[in-house]
């Protein structure tokens, strides 16, 4: 079977059990269920229709336009072998600069061999995600150089937090993946850091996982690093890919040296790369929406390209990124009305070239508050119905990314599994329908007592992580607790209850001995 012919994942198990809170002693009463992490949430399937915003008429306008950027304006390529792969392929490479330009033809032709899906293999096997088609995948906040809750407030990245960030990752099951690292450990020095951190990524964690493309040798660590976790050969992993990379252009219309070299070591080993460009309205793309999603397509174009030109049929995702600045300070805007415009026009052009889809659930507050839940759910419903594959910064996204936040977390693992229930395929059965229980009733009863209701009432409805549905009476003698307070509380209990998953002690022996001879090798080269 070819990777353009996987297998779709089964609908999402709604026969799984989960425990649900009985309403007794007020409503509220009981908050220390153990169900949020049910398996049922392992596999998402989305079949609802996607929405739209473009036309067929403005699809074709935003894809041509695209195409023209890269034909008569091109891309500055900051990496000799990369300009000389994509001569060689065909580019239009201009002697003695950085530019170099794709004919539409040349680039029609290299995206037609990506995968439309693949499976992303994890160490271990139900934790295996499928990308593209009706699939959505949820990873974890990456990359935040802050991290914060309430009792210590903000503060710079650190081990110890970083640990902490992976375990939450791993014990919910709405989150398949983790990101890049969940908050920047700045504690431990750069040119060793990855050893440590893709370490305890395999420890901590039974999920796929990331490596940034910073440089050569921290991909080759990375790859090195997966290989062992799973316990394969190299020729194993070259057949199912087993690590991600995220590769940003430096938009506008720039793909850089570590990123082109991300590229080329994980395409060639055939593992994924998902190329996303950074196109902010206003700021590093046209003030249109339109303008910057036809920027955005143009950059993830060409480094979708430039996978293939390494290795056809690499597995690959279309990336967007596109949100808008605030105009009278200049800081990014996320959540907006533009961004849910952006995402679901990023899902229409993704479905069009039959490339995975990956998005980002994202808000700009400094706190948990309103702002924070209600711009991450018009995130959450501009992904869902713009069909998102791969969404990115799923859980713990504060700040507009600058923070990673431990309550934040457990509200957007709350959201993650509303999400997913709502995509539940609706029970219509005639068990369901529930006509005897009807006619059990008749014309003014209740349903309470009834069979049909007693059979169902612990798994009938979602029961929530965080909202507290006390009366106001209860509510106030409890001392009036915020959902800032039950978030607090609930990240707590779920590091004091986080069992780490096994791992073969061969394999963990193997991966000690890698990360104990890289770094007396001293790591990667820094400059500081």
């Amino acid at each position: 079977m070819s990777e353009n012919e996987f297998p779709q994942s089964p609908n999402i198990d709604t026969d799984a059990p989960v425990e649900r809170r009985r309403r007794t002693g007020g409503r509220g009463a009981d908050r220390s269920r153990k169900g949020a992490g049910s398996s049922k949430y392992l596999h998402l399937v989305n079949t609802i229709a996607k929405s739209t915003v473009l036309t067929e008429e403005a699809l074709e306008a935003i894809h041509e336009a695209s195409l023209t950027i890269l034909e008569e304006i091109g891309m500055d390529v900051i990496l000799p072998e990369a300009r000389q792969r994509m001569k060689a392929a065909g580019a239009d490479v201009t002697a003695g600069t950085d530019r170099v330009r794709f004919d539409r033809g040349l680039i029609m032709d290299m995206i037609s061999s990506v995968p439309s899906g693949f499976t992303m293999h994890a160490r271990n096997p139900i934790r295996n995600v499928q990308i593209g088609g009706n699939n959505l995948v949820f990873a974890q906040i990456a990359s935040a150089p802050f991290v914060a809750d309430r009792e210590g407030g903000r503060r710079a990245g650190n081990q110890e937090d970083y640990r902490k960030l992976v375990k939450l990752a791993q014990s919910y099951d709405i989150i398949h993946t983790t990101g890049g690292y969940p908050v920047e450990p700045i504690d431990i020095h750069a040119s060793v850091r990855h050893l440590d951190c893709l370490s305890d990524m395999v420890k901590l964690t039974d999920k796929v996982f990331h490596c940034y493309s910073l440089g050569q040798q921290r991909n080759i660590d990375a790859l090195e690093i997966a290989r062992i976790g799973r316990g394969i050969t190299a020729e194993q992993m070259e057949r199912e890919p087993s690590l991600f990379t995220i590769i940003n252009t430096s938009s506008p219309l720039r793909l850089d040296g570590p990123m082109l070299q991300g590229i080329i070591e994980m395409s060639s080993r055939n593992q994924v790369v998902v190329v996303t460009p950074f196109t902010l309205a206003g700021a590093m793309a046209p003030v249109t929406i339109a303008g910057a999603v036809v920027q955005q397509n143009a950059e993830a174009l060409a480094g979708i390209a430039f996978t293939q030109m390494v290795r056809r049929g690499a597995p690959v995702m279309y990336g967007g990124f596109t949100s808008n600045v605030d105009m009278k300070t200049g800081a990014p805007a996320f959540g907006t009305p533009e961004y849910m415009k952006a995402v679901i026009a990023g899902g229409q052009l993704a479905r069009r070239y039959g490339i995975p889809y990956r998005t980002s659930n994202t808000n700009a507050s400094n706190t948990l508050d309103a702002q924070a839940a209600y711009e991450s759910a018009l995130s959450l419903w501009a992904l869902t119905q713009g069909g998102g594959n791969f969404i990115m910064h799923s859980a713990g996204w504060s700040e507009g990314g600058l923070t990673a936040s431990f309550e934040k977390f457990i509200l957007d693992v709350d959201m993650l599994q509303m999400v997913a229930e709502f995509l539940t395929p609706l029970d219509v059965s005639e068990d369901a329908l529930g006509l005897d229980a009807v006619r059990d009733v008749g014309p003014g009863g209740h349903y309470f007592g009834t069979a049909h209701t007693l059979s169902r009432y612990e798994t009938a409805f979602y029961s929530p992580i965080l909202s507290d549905w006390r009366n106001f009476e209860t509510w106030t003698e409890a001392g009036r607790p915020t959902t800032y307070d039950h978030a607090n509380r609930v990240f707590k209990e779920k590091l004091n209850e986080y069992e780490k998953p096994p791992l073969d002690p061969a394999v963990e022996e193997e991966l000690d001995a890698f990360v104990a001879r890289r770094k007396a090798e001293g790591g990667v080269p820094t400059d500081f």
